[in-house]
């Protein structure tokens, strides 16, 4: 590890414009499990039926059952951890120019980042597919205490997270973004992330073929760890706090 923590220490001091991607292994610190691989959630809860758009439009019940007895708590409870932190002092610096994340538990915001785009939206927005009326995880946990699915108040149409199902494509306009930011950048930091789930997953390649430095930070290997200038299998906060002591 001390190998490649040298190394991208390196790449850090050399860089002026450095892109984060992050996946669920970044926020699994603050307690909210992955949902893949060991410990995940898809191990338990089958996605097909409780995070899949057609089911959803059946019968939102089995979503929102899962967000009653499951899910509120865990993004409730959850705080920014230390790599969350880390990010936002290397924004506060000007070398980080916006992070782009698959997580949807909104601690890169809690934590102070300004610039974010949720490739797959966020959990602690609800709205209405009626109505359009935008209300709080808190709100829509109340009103499941006594109604399920929870309807909404002004014009009791059906509530919806405002996240992105199986099924659903995702915002063209954040994946033009992401694009961009990472085609412009120097460095893109890949942490906490399988890099499997596209079109996401293409982004370290769009870096790459822009000439930029690719770090990858995860626990276990990922199927583009070849195309890495930079692969450590660590924890993002252990990684990221060493280069903050040193910058």
């Amino acid at each position: 590890m001390d190998e490649g923590i040298n190394k991208l220490k390196k790449l850090f001091d050399d860089s002026k414009n450095i892109v984060a991607f992050t996946g669920a292994g970044f926020s699994s610190e603050s307690g909210i499990p992955t949902f893949r691989g060991v410990g995940g959630l898809w191990n338990e809860y089958d996605p097909m039926k409780y995070a899949n758009i057609k089911y959803f439009s059946d019968d939102p019940s089995y979503y929102w059952s899962f967000f009653r007895d499951v899910r509120y708590s865990i993004i409730k409870n959850a705080k920014p951890n230390a790599a969350h932190y880390a990010l936002v002092d290397f924004e506060r610096k000007n070398k980080l120019k916006t992070v782009i994340t698959q997580n949807i538990d909104g601690l890169h915001q809690m934590a102070g980042q300004s610039k974010v785009i949720e490739l797959h939206g966020n959990s602690r927005e609800i709205y209405c597919i009626d109505c359009s009326k935008v209300i709080t995880m808190d709100e829509a946990f109340k009103i499941l205490k006594y109604k399920l699915p929870p309807r909404c108040q002004y014009c009791d149409g059906i509530l919806r997270p405002n996240t992105v199902f199986f099924g659903e494509s995702l915002s063209q306009q954040k994946i033009e973004e992401a694009v961009f930011f990472t085609k412009n950048c120097d460095l893109f930091l890949a942490m906490g992330s399988s890099l499997v789930v596209t079109p996401a997953s293409f982004l370290p390649q769009i870096a790459k073929a822009a000439k930029a430095s690719l770090v990858i930070v995860n626990i276990d290997p990922t199927p583009i760890d070849y195309l890495a200038d930079v692969v450590i299998h660590d924890k993002a906060s252990k990684v990221l706090m060493h280069i903050l002591k040193g910058s």
